[in-house]
């Protein structure tokens, strides 16, 4: 819902959204330089601020590919202290190359992983030694020509008004999803309203001629840094403290509840970087729960922020989640992310 704060802010809106527009325009007509290059360059992105899934969409891609194809993941590095090109290296952390892309090397070791602010410098760089390249939010960063755009939007987010930045959640026109080659609209809910879906379905197609897919996220086994899974006979036992610093921890709160024998939240903001202070407060409060089966429960992207030393003292578990596409379209789906990477074999 938009509050009326926000509402108040709606001529900054119009000024945004004409702003949006024009740029995307000078793009669309070559007045401002957009750089294409020889291999694949495959984009995740989407138009809404807030969690749509990237990562785990990165990961599905990657699981996809199975290194089939010699594949370089670049990131901006949301969240990190440092700048310029990158590479990321299992040991590093959060705040040397951010917290997602950290989280994507240490799932997936083989795979180089980059991050760089310029992505046309980067991919210049990647171009050299690897036959493809996969961005995660470059969607809007249209000084780069992809071969193929992947866009995400959340399934709230479309059954409500569609408003540009700061009176709504847009950061683009939804006309600008006719540039993506696929669609997909992620955390659906297991039960969806076909009436919803229609709408969203219609509202879409106004725009686009992309493909449609429709996803959700599938939770994982519960597992410590080790990769030691807790069964869930354990955690029905167990007093959870949850934390998170993830945009909308709402699914992931719904998922443990029933699960678990008490559940208590501490939530920070998305990508936030853990103060003393904070790591304190999470402390404090775990000590607090008065129970002998006790544990905190946090996200994958969150455990990457936690410093070592902290995860060493506590008994701190990972809720790994993992994109699922539903009615039947995976094989599609898939089919057509091999399709995406295939150009470098005619060229190599």
């Amino acid at each position: 819902m938009i509050t009326f704060v926000r509402w108040l802010l709606f001529p900054f809106t119009l000024l945004y959204a004409s702003i949006v527009w024009f740029r995307n325009r000078l793009f669309d007509v070559g007045w401002i330089k957009s750089t294409s290059f020889d291999i694949p360059v495959v984009i995740i992105g989407n138009l809404a601020v807030g969690g749509t899934g990237k990562s785990p969409m990165t990961e599905y891609i990657l699981r996809i590919l199975n290194n089939a194809v010699s594949v370089a993941v670049l990131s901006r590095g949301y969240g990190r202290k440092t700048k310029g090109f990158r590479w990321v290296k299992v040991s590093n952390n959060a705040t040397e190359v951010g917290d997602e892309p950290l989280q994507i090397k240490r799932k997936f070791p083989d795979t180089p992983v980059a991050v760089c602010e310029d992505r046309v410098f980067a991919v210049k760089q990647l171009e050299k030694n690897h036959h493809a390249v996969l961005l995660d939010d470059a969607f809007q960063h249209r000084a780069l020509r992809p071969s193929y755009s992947i866009l995400l939007f959340d399934y709230q987010s479309l059954l409500g008004p569609i408003i540009p930045l700061p009176t709504g959640n847009f950061r683009d026109l939804l006309k600008e999803s006719r540039r993506a080659d696929i669609i997909v609209v992620t955390k659906c809910p297991n039960n969806i309203d076909p009436t919803s879906l229609l709408h969203i379905k219609t509202r879409l197609e106004k725009h686009t001629a992309a493909t449609i897919f429709y996803a959700n996220i599938t939770y994982m086994p519960i597992r410590n840094g080790a990769g030691e899974i807790i069964s869930a006979d354990q955690l029905s036992k167990m007093d959870v403290l949850a934390v998170t610093g993830i945009a909308n921890p709402s699914p992931m709160l719904r998922f443990l509840e029933p699960k678990v024998r008490q559940l208590k939240h501490i939530s920070f903001p998305d990508h936030h970087s853990f103060s003393t202070a904070d790591l304190q407060r999470i402390d404090q409060t775990f000590v607090q729960i008065d129970s002998e089966h006790k544990m905190i429960v946090t996200t994958e992207k969150d455990y990457q922020r936690l410093p070592e030393s902290f995860l060493k003292k506590l008994p701190i578990y990972i809720l790994p989640i993992e994109q699922r596409v539903l009615f039947g379209q995976s094989e599609q789906f898939e089919q057509l992310i091999k399709q995406a990477f295939e150009r470098y074999r005619s060229v190599n």
